[in-house]
């Protein structure tokens, strides 16, 4: 059954964006579900449809008629998984490049989720039904190590060493062109795209984000650098480096080069994750090797 809602702005309203504005407005329903209403007719401004972006006007009518979100299982599946390590708190996964993190519309299986729930029935219940266990993601084209959660406890431990910075991400990306520094700092704020609704931008008004690179290998037309993130902004190495000139190999958003090797997602492997163990409070380091075809890239780069 649809819900109705009818609302007319106040002054004290006026100006604020209206996903914002009927998200702060309706109660359990996401600001991702407004914009998808908005896109969809489901909501009018005046008896028109408009943009999620619009600033809405004291004495605008907006109408809303939402339909209930469709409701969904996600099924175990027998994915492999390469698995890191795994004792009762946590499981520490090398994710390949090209697989979801978890379920989304239009998209609920071959996930680390799916593979997950396969694997074990133990994962915590903190993020809900699409995402049992998932503490923090990488982009379905990169790789590496990620850290899974098995229990509400080893959550929120995680969560919040994530939200402290006391977790240790480090990178190794292949970018284009010949980087001459030997070590420098990305400090440029990103945020939505204003024209590319799917991509992110550094923009005025963005989110702080701090990238720090340093070169391993340098090559004819390409460099090997490792990666330190202090902040965790969406696409936040890809859209850095991009920004500096220097955009990873493969980057199907980022770069507008061509693939000489035709390498399916970016050439971006997170290559090392550490962390404070949520039962044990000690500091563990795990690492996950390069995948075999970047290792193949590295190799022809070498003998150039």
């Amino acid at each position: 059954m649809n819900k109705y809602f009818e609302f007319i702005v106040e002054k004290e309203d006026a100006k604020k964006r209206l996903d914002l504005f009927l998200t702060e407005k309706i109660d359990d329903i996401s600001r991702n579900y407004i914009q998808k209403g908005i896109e969809e007719g489901w909501i009018k401004v005046n008896g028109k449809t408009s943009k999620a972006n619009y600033k809405v006007k004291s004495g605008d009518l907006i109408i809303a008629e939402i339909p209930e979100p469709k409701k969904y299982s996600i099924d175990p599946e027998p994915i492999p998984l390469d698995i890191i390590y795994e004792d009762s708190d946590i499981v520490v996964i090398n994710k390949p490049r090209g697989m979801v993190v978890y379920p989304a519309p239009g998209n609920y299986s071959g996930t680390l989720v799916n593979a997950l729930l396969y694997h074990t029935k133990d994962l915590s219940g903190i993020n809900g039904l699409i995402r049992p266990g998932i503490v923090h993601r990488l982009d379905k084209d990169t790789s590496g190590v990620m850290v899974v959660a098995k229990n509400d406890k080893a959550h929120r431990n995680l969560v919040m060493q994530f939200k402290e910075k006391k977790v240790k991400k480090t990178y190794l990306a292949l970018v284009f062109g010949v980087i001459s520094e030997e070590k420098a700092t990305i400090d440029a704020p990103i945020g939505r795209h204003p024209l590319k609704r799917t991509e992110m931008a550094v923009v005025e008004n963005g989110k702080r984000a701090v990238t720090h690179f340093k070169v391993l290998e340098r090559f004819k037309n390409f460099t090997l650098v490792e990666v330190n993130l202090e902040t965790g902004r969406t696409h936040q190495i890809r859209v850095h480096m991009s920004f500096i000139g220097h955009p990873v190999l493969g980057d199907p958003l980022y770069s507008k080069k061509k693939n000489p090797f035709n390498i399916k997602g970016q050439a971006l492997h997170s290559y090392k994750l550490g962390f404070w163990h949520p039962s044990t409070d000690k500091f563990v380091v795990f690492e996950a090797p390069l995948p075999e075809d970047i290792k193949q890239i590295l190799d022809f780069l070498r003998k150039e």
